[in-house]
């Protein structure tokens, strides 16, 4: 196909086309004596993984690299932002455990394991070494750094109150207007206290929600059983009404 018809099918602008190629990121697969790009399926589905990464926000350069790279697996950085926020929500559960534990007891509870990230520190570190400091990553991190427990605790029971609001609605259907409004609350609030949470990203996050027996729990505890698993369906109904 020309550089007009990529274009058109792809909603990716001419001009883009032709910076793409200048940096090496995606060639034509020839370019006509005349000069015209000619572009087949193997440049359109390179193009699409392109589109995905620019999703998370991975910079130009880095994405050129990844996909160059024949040992990098496409998935894997989706992967690994969803069990870093994972590994956060676990740690947010346990500092609001000891806190209400605390509470009961008058300060009489000494106990500091909730204190520990040394998990979450490994698995970020791994994560930044496997991937880089995108621009996705940098967002999370600063996000992340530098909060008491109690902004922690606050964001964490923020996140809590959406799941609330989804128990509450839970026996209306998961494509309902109000459901979807929920939907996009939570992804919002996400992006707002951890880094931008694209659809991809929201999606894998409605398969953990439904699929983990830990998240699950927590969740249901929030908006009471079932609340995951509506959450989940909300999200996936959410995710095939813009397609």
């Amino acid at each position: 196909m020309t550089v007009k018809e990529m274009s058109s099918l792809t909603g990716v602008s001419i001009r883009t086309l032709h910076y793409y190629d200048q940096i090496g990121l995606l060639h034509p697969s020839e370019v006509t004596d005349a000069g015209y790009r000619k572009y087949s399926e193997s440049e359109l589905a390179r193009l699409q993984q392109i589109l995905l990464f620019r999703e998370l926000e991975f910079p130009l350069k880095d994405i050129r690299e990844i996909l160059d790279s024949p040992d990098f697996d496409q998935k894997k950085a989706i992967e690994q932002q969803i069990r870093l926020l994972y590994l956060k929500k676990e740690h947010l559960d346990a500092l609001i455990l000891l806190a209400r534990e605390i509470k009961s007891t008058g300060g009489k509870k000494m106990d500091f394991k909730a204190f520990d990230t040394a998990k979450i520190d490994e698995y970020a570190k791994k994560a930044k070494e496997e991937w880089g400091k995108t621009d996705a990553y940098r967002e999370y991190e600063q996000k992340s750094n530098g909060r008491s427990v109690k902004e922690s605790m606050e964001i964490n029971e923020g996140l809590m109150n959406i799941f609330k609001e989804f128990g509450q609605i839970k026996n209306r259907e998961p494509e309902s207007a109000e459901a979807q409004r929920l939907v996009k609350k939570l992804q919002d609030y996400i992006t707002d206290h951890f880094y931008r949470c694209t659809d991809e990203i929201l999606s894998g996050l409605g398969k953990m929600y439904a699929g983990d027996s830990e998240f699950t729990e927590n969740i249901d505890r929030a908006g009471g059983k079932g609340c995951a698993a509506f959450t989940a369906a909300a999200i996936d109904s959410g995710m095939h009404l813009k397609e």
